[in-house]
């Protein structure tokens, strides 16, 4: 009885090593979408934010996101909603940031074509 109470408290103080080293996961932030390609937004697909102050005023939203930024211009006739994102590998800067994708609607939510939108807004 007595062996096996030594045998039990060697057992407990005995020294444990690891035989591999841990698994280390790297996750990659996603790329910026690629620029729609949709016949009437050639005006605006790929215009930073000084250009589309430039093309619209001053947006009615500026919302800042993970991986980009989204702008929204409005008016009577309709809302649109920019989403600006950064090339792969360079900065999130003003400049960088350029329109990947356009979002319209109407005031009440119903949807509106995109281009007809964006010239109802342009100055």
């Amino acid at each position: 009885m007595i062996a096996l109470s030594a045998f039990t408290i060697s057992a407990c103080t005995a020294d444990v090593t690891r035989t591999t080293a841990p698994r280390i996961t790297t996750i990659n932030a996603p790329s910026a979408p690629v620029p729609q390609a949709v016949t009437g937004l050639e005006t605006v697909l790929g215009l930073n934010i000084t250009q589309l102050k430039r093309k619209f005023g001053i947006p009615r939203l500026d919302v800042r996101e993970a991986n980009g930024r989204k702008l929204q211009f409005s008016g009577k006739a309709c809302i649109i909603d920019v989403y600006l994102y950064a090339d792969e590998g360079r900065p999130a800067t003003i400049e960088n940031e350029v329109v990947t994708h356009v979002d319209a609607r109407r005031s009440d939510g119903a949807e509106v074509d995109r281009a007809s939108c964006v010239n109802a807004l342009s100055r």
